[in-house]
């Protein structure tokens, strides 16, 4: 695509900053005989922060460049910037490589991508979980290393160690932001096969608490027929988790997929999950959990009811009082528009935005869940430069007034 249609990021940090020199009245630069005053020379800080606070966060970062006492001001307290007018969450998308990662983050309220560094990540294969703001990773290879950043202001931060790390068969990260005070948690499920007991694994809760800065561990417990897997998420206080079928002590009728809850708040340590465990609304080829404000979302691939395994279409639900609720499910025009679709597939979001992308294609598929709308973004400026190439990607919101 031209270069016209995309726009390079501008770097939040070390930007290129002009010398701002208002003019004086003794100044002999008059233009038709009246001195040329500058409105910004007479409007106070707090009222430029005001107006720049209206602005779209990539706005907001280039004003940074125009002026010195504008790049003061751009850069100033994180206070300045917690009014903003709320931003649609961005869509960060890469090649699944072992390199270091870079891409293009995608602004739905411009409809503009821009080339991202995205900070502190090294390679491809990190899980993620994104909350008001911050990004949380987790190393996918020892599953130990723990970081935490706000991709906007580069602000990165390593947590401690967490527990279980590569003895861990399956491991899935969430993570969930205090809006308010800025706290944070961090939850890792992790699920181990118990030896020899095919049907029974070990299911483990680990929990990181900003405030402490020390990882707890509040659940330890065994799933008969069930493992643990990739996705889950923190939604209102509740850790939900997604298990999988291991083939055993259940039905030929039953879905491969069940949907586990734990509350955070209260911690239990001695609980059945499996008792109050919900069942997924269909046959699902794979589900993907999202928070979109305290509202629990799942985007799932629907298999054909003889191949169940095999996807013929996607379907969004939201969770109601232990029930699901069919939202929408994807029209077969947009459907068809990837191209090529797996069976499996990245999709996440936050507000009422969801995202939606095949690993073989760097099409990017939005739905409004406020307005039931689909909409494709503009074409991404990543190509499919050979058949096997992968992409992936994950959503953020965009904000410059919280830290790590």
């Amino acid at each position: 695509m031209g270069s016209e249609e995309w726009e390079l990021y501008p770097s939040y940090i070390g930007s290129q900053v002009m010398e701002y020199r208002p003019i004086s009245e003794d100044s002999d630069d008059d233009w038709n005989g009246e001195v040329a005053v500058s409105l910004d020379a007479v409007l106070p800080d707090d009222l430029l922060e005001k107006v720049l606070s209206f602005l779209p966060v990539a706005s907001i970062i280039r004003s940074g460049s125009v002026c010195k006492r504008w790049h003061e001001i751009v850069h100033a307290q994180r206070q300045t910037w917690s009014k903003m007018v709320p931003q649609k969450p961005w869509y960060f998308m890469f090649t699944c490589s072992e390199e270091a990662v870079s891409g293009f983050a995608y602004d739905p309220s411009l409809r503009k991508w821009y080339g991202f560094d995205f900070p502190c990540i090294e390679k491809s294969n990190w899980s993620t979980s994104s909350s008001a703001g911050l990004v949380c990773l987790m190393d996918s290879e020892n599953r130990r290393r723990i970081m935490v950043c706000n991709p906007i202001t580069k602000d990165w931060k390593r947590l401690l160690d967490a527990p279980g790390g590569k003895t861990a068969d399956y491991s899935a990260l969430a993570f969930s932001v205090d809006r308010n005070s800025h706290k944070y948690t961090v939850a890792i499920a992790r699920s181990n096969q118990v030896p020899t007991e095919y049907y029974q694994w070990e299911f483990t809760i680990h929990l990181y608490e900003s405030v402490t800065g020390n990882w707890v561990t509040p659940f330890t417990g065994v799933l008969l027929g069930w493992r643990g897997g990739d996705e889950c998420v923190i939604c209102d206080g509740v850790l939900y988790y997604l298990v999988y079928s291991t083939g055993v002590l259940v039905s030929n009728n039953e879905h491969r997929h069940c949907l586990v809850m734990y509350d955070l708040a209260a911690r239990p340590n001695h609980t059945s999950l499996m008792s109050m465990a919900i069942p997924v609304p269909c046959a699902l080829t794979c589900g993907r959990l999202m928070n979109l404000s305290e509202r629990l979302v799942l985007v799932g691939g629907i298999g054909k009811q003889d191949r169940p395994g095999i996807i013929k279409g996607i379907g969004i639900w939201e969770l109601h009082n232990k029930e699901w609720r069919e939202v929408a499910r994807m029209p077969h025009k947009f459907f068809q528009g990837f191209g090529e679709f797996d069976d499996v597939f990245a999709s996440c979001g936050a507000d009422d935005l969801i995202y939606i992308q095949s690993y073989g294609s760097p099409a990017l598929l939005t739905f409004e869940i406020n307005q039931k709308m689909w909409k494709w973004s503009v074409k991404s400026p990543v190509s499919k430069r050979f058949p096997l190439q992968l992409f992936t990607g994950f959503s953020f919101e965009p904000r410059l007034d919280i830290a790590s």
